[in-house]
């Protein structure tokens, strides 16, 4: 039996065009639910990172009020994507950019003479840096600069940017679950403890996911990831040598409390000491960071998606405003950057094709300030979402057969983009690299009238920024 002309499902497709981009409600909520679960680890590793535990140290800021600044950041930023872009990618305080926050930022901020006689305090003045590079981010998305960017990138550019990500997504899942290990003489290598708690449930997890998505089971990610955990609780459970990893399982039965208080973070930002002179290469590289890391993402994740129509990025302004306003929100409630995720592919994969799929997620980040315990635990141990990343990387590298191998003017920027992305740890640092390649090689090879002048300009702006400010 159809529903109703204006029942709530037929509004829903209307709104969201379901039907037109073949996808159901429920295809919809299952990959938000997904890409939920495979960023879920951000409502505990931002706080650990903004707050100082990570390293040790203690920045000033709340712990506790950061988990709800990114929750409230990650839900609001990820609403405006799907309700005004309609786009099934979530939004979130991004990797990255809150390592220099409290790396570099903040011990910048604490050289200044306001800060050392305790008038201000560094994370305000960082807060204060974040909140602008947001807005100018804002500025460059209203008059359509970030889109004329995005419709400048080749088409070979932009299906090396997926790969790259792609590639990126499964070294960040086989790096997280200690199936990857630093080595000081190679750098990276394989960790062959296959007996390892770690490792028996993250091979675990990737093959029933493999094995699911083989077989085309709808909800195979995160059915997988389903499995991962109670094999990891079960693991927990028995008397078994704990891994360092499996330590920061925390089983709690006390799911569910009251959220915690965003005073201690909510509009404290320092704007006044953050434009000083010692400032302003950081809003530059907040800025950049920012911008580069939201095309790559747009692109990579849109390109799986289906929202690349004619080699322009369908509603790519839209997509660009909202992620400029989430920045900007986050800032005012207490936490860095925020910025497009991603993890996003995982639910892309899950079938997630509109708004609806953004809409769960920031539904379930919204949820989760009342679970942050559970929340915490899946979170908590990447073992249990490493797999999915390994498979979404899988599928995204597909895009290398469309780059046009057998133009080397083309194909070469684009290898060097797949290989930045994942070596540099950057998104926005192997976009740039791409981007300053493509046009030199371009001019050199004879074929200046196949680039236009924005690409040009790009890359001489991010040369320059390499050499004076990165």
């Amino acid at each position: 039996m159809s529903s109703p002309a204006g029942s709530p499902l037929k509004r829903l497709d209307r709104f969201f065009k379901l039907s037109e981009h073949k996808t159901s409600v429920r295809t919809e909520i299952l990959a938000g639910i997904t890409t939920f679960v495979t960023m879920a680890y951000i409502i505990v590793l931002q706080p650990m990172v903004l707050s100082g535990r990570m390293f040790g140290t203690d920045t000033g800021m709340n712990f506790e009020s950061v988990t709800v600044a990114t929750c409230l950041a990650a839900a609001v930023a990820t609403a405006i994507m799907a309700l005004y872009a309609r786009y099934p990618i979530a939004q979130a305080p991004g990797m990255g950019e809150n390592f220099v926050f409290v790396g570099s930022l903040l011990t910048a901020a604490g050289g200044l003479a306001a800060v050392k006689s305790g008038a201000t305090t560094a994370w305000q003045v960082g807060m204060g840096v974040v909140f602008i590079a947001g807005v100018l981010f804002l500025i460059l998305s209203m008059v359509g600069i970030r889109g004329a960017i995005i419709n400048a990138i080749s088409p070979s550019m932009k299906h090396g940017i997926a790969v790259g990500i792609g590639i990126f997504i499964a070294f960040i899942g086989l790096h997280g679950a200690g199936v990857v290990l630093k080595d000081p003489r190679t750098l990276v290598t394989l960790n062959t403890d296959f007996s390892s708690l770690d490792l028996i449930v993250f091979f675990f997890g990737l093959l029933l996911t493999a094995v699911l998505y083989a077989r085309k089971v709808r909800g195979a990610i995160i059915l997988g990831i389903l499995g991962a955990t109670i094999l990891a609780v079960i693991l927990k459970l028995l008397p078994l040598a704990e891994t360092d990893m499996m330590k920061n399982l925390n089983l709690t039965w006390e799911i569910v409390g009251r959220p915690p208080s965003l005073g201690p973070t909510f509009f404290k930002f320092d704007l006044r000491h953050a434009l000083t002179g010692a400032m302003i290469p950081f809003i530059v590289i907040f800025l950049f960071m920012d911008v580069f890391d939201t095309i790559g993402t747009l692109v990579g994740v849109g390109e799986r998606a289906g929202l690349i129509k004619d080699n322009k990025l369908v509603r790519g302004r839209r997509a660009m405003l909202s992620d400029a306003v989430g920045t900007v929100t986050g800032a005012c409630l207490g936490t860095s950057t925020v910025t497009s995720f991603i993890e996003s592919a995982a639910g892309v994969e899950e079938g997630g094709r509109t708004g609806l799929t953004a809409l769960t997620t920031a539904a379930l980040f919204l949820v989760a300030l009342f679970f942050v315990p559970l929340a915490a635990m899946v979170g908590s141990y990447p073992p249990i979402t490493a797999p999915a990343l390994v498979i979404v990387g899988a599928i995204m590298i597909r895009s290398v057969t469309k780059i046009e191998w057998d133009d080397y003017s083309e194909s070469l920027p684009a290898f060097l983009v797949m290989l930045g992305i994942p070596f540099f740890h950057s998104i926005a640092d192997g976009l740039a690299l791409g981007f300053i390649a493509y046009p030199v090689i371009k001019l050199c090879s004879g074929k200046v009238k196949e680039v236009g002048w924005l690409t040009y300009a790009l890359g001489g702006v991010l040369l320059l920024y390499f050499l004076f400010i990165r």
